[in-house]
């Protein structure tokens, strides 16, 4: 069975998949479990959600990321996944929803949740060439519309999935043509990486990620990164899975 079929096919059956199996296809497809339990609509268990921690840390590090070039990625990723596991951050914090209101069901219902497991709110993102209107608009009620392809596009980076997996879910038809609208999955795959970090360690990897950057402290909130998909390796011999 092709990989679109198989999360489309747990997209659309729910909780009908039980939680081990789709725990197994998570492993299977190289998916976090918890994205995969979500897109099911299972509740996601606290060890595997992010432990109570600054949002304006998660904010920084989620920028300060986003000005890394492909090989700093990596390299941060790395020292990300070196950082021990704070045995007091075990079990994680579901947070608020966050949009204005909470989506019951759908692709807004399954986004919202994606962004909840990396402990982010809609401030948190990095930027992603969307408004924060159009992003609340996304996890409350996000209705076919002729821009849904361009917004997937542009959170599937982030959040660390490919565009084909995530226009799967979504019931989206893909096309190879389409592209990462910033960010590619690299970026996502670091903060995906950080979901058990906490504050301090946080702090400590925002710093890494301007080490490598070699990012001059600007000051201030800038609000456009330099980490663009255009130089992803997945997309320069013209494949599409970015």
């Amino acid at each position: 069975m092709e990989r679109a079929d198989i999360l489309g096919g747990i997209a659309a059956s729910g909780t009908d998949t039980t939680a081990r199996r789709v725990t197994e296809r998570a492993a299977e497809l190289d998916i976090p479990v918890a994205d995969l339990l979500a897109v099911a609509g299972h509740l996601v268990p606290a060890d595997l959600l992010p432990p109570e921690r600054d949002a304006e840390a998660v904010r920084a590090f989620a920028y300060r990321a986003s000005h890394c070039d492909h090989p700093q990625l990596a390299a941060l990723e790395a020292f990300v996944r070196s950082l021990p596991r704070d045995a007091a951050a075990e079990t994680g914090t579901r947070l608020p929803w966050p949009g204005p209101r909470p989506a019951r069901t759908g692709c807004s219902a399954v986004l919202g949740e994606l962004i909840r497991n990396r402990g982010f709110g809609i401030r948190e993102l990095p930027f992603l060439g969307l408004s924060r209107s159009t992003l609340n608009m996304m996890v409350e009620r996000w209705e076919p519309n002729p821009h849904r392809r361009q917004q997937l596009s542009a959170i599937a980076g982030p959040l660390g999935w490919t565009l084909p997996d995530l226009f799967a879910v979504a019931g989206e038809p893909y096309g190879e043509g389409i592209r990462p609208m910033v960010h590619c999955h690299h970026l996502g795959r670091v903060l995906a990486a950080a979901v058990p970090l906490t504050t301090a360690q946080l702090v400590d990897a925002a710093a890494e990620a301007d080490r490598l950057s070699a990012r001059p402290d600007q000051g201030v909130w800038q609000p456009v990164s330099q980490g663009f998909a255009d130089g992803c390796p997945d997309l320069t011999g013209g494949g599409g899975d970015a």
